[in-house]
């Protein structure tokens, strides 16, 4: 007999911005295997859990896919109530889907708890929607971390408002490629760091200027892009 697997997302990393249900199905775990960007204001939040860090973040060492799949399989043989922490929501660019399939193969119940994506939290930081009327009518999200050495070049999307994930290291890729297919070099760019922890940092510069790189530290960077984004002094 096997337990049961909660996929959890953390939220963008401040403890407030969990979801209810997620904190309270932390609060009972026995066992919760957490990603990198799980901040330890979140771990907390497991009141008894044995915590096991599987820890994924771009550009670095980290556990293989195959490996968490395995762990996360194995827990569930261990332990009657597991969980897989994951920043943001484990639907969007969180590998759920893969665990997914492990948990289906071994015939192991699931259930997946939504967070609040980073992008939100973002755009609730800075006071700026992501979507507005006149000016934009729809968004994407993308990544240009494909699991590959290389960015895929068909990765970025045509949308009025374009939120790159993980855009750190791919910023002057991201700038040149949007400029050479007719994006202008005066679109405004946001670039946050740590949204919603304590040291948030916020930059707004144009597209034309990312394409001399970003000037960020370790933390997990989100680039938005858009006239939607442009300061309010500005229009």
């Amino acid at each position: 007999m096997s337990g049961k697997v909660w996929l959890v997302g953390a939220g963008p990393g401040a403890a407030d911005l969990i979801t209810v249900r997620g904190a309270r199905i932390l609060a009972k775990a026995d066992v919760v295997l957490y990603d990198a960007l799980v901040t330890p204001e979140i771990l907390a939040l497991c009141r008894s859990a044995d915590l096991i860090s599987v820890g994924k973040r771009s550009g670095q060492r980290s556990t293989a896919q195959s490996l968490i799949n395995q762990q996360l399989v194995a827990s569930a043989f261990l332990y009657e109530r597991v969980v897989r922490l994951k920043g943001g929501d484990p639907m969007l660019f969180g590998r759920a889907d893969e665990e997914m399939r492990a948990l289906e193969q071994a015939n192991i119940s699931f259930e997946v708890v939504p967070g609040v994506t980073t992008a939100f939290a973002a755009a609730a930081s800075i006071k700026q929607p992501l979507t507005k009327r006149g000016v934009a009518r729809n968004v994407a999200f993308f990544t240009s971390t494909t699991g590959r050495e290389e960015p895929d070049q068909a990765a970025l999307p045509e949308c009025d408002t374009l939120i790159q994930y993980m855009g750190g290291q791919e910023a002057i890729d991201t700038a040149h490629r949007l400029i050479a297919h007719g994006k202008s070099p005066n679109t405004p760019v946001i670039v946050i760091e740590n949204v919603s922890r304590k040291d948030e940092s916020v930059s707004r510069l144009s597209l034309g200027e990312m394409m001399h790189g970003l000037s960020t530290g370790e933390g997990p960077v989100l680039v938005m892009i858009g006239e939607a984004l442009r300061s309010r002094s500005d229009i």
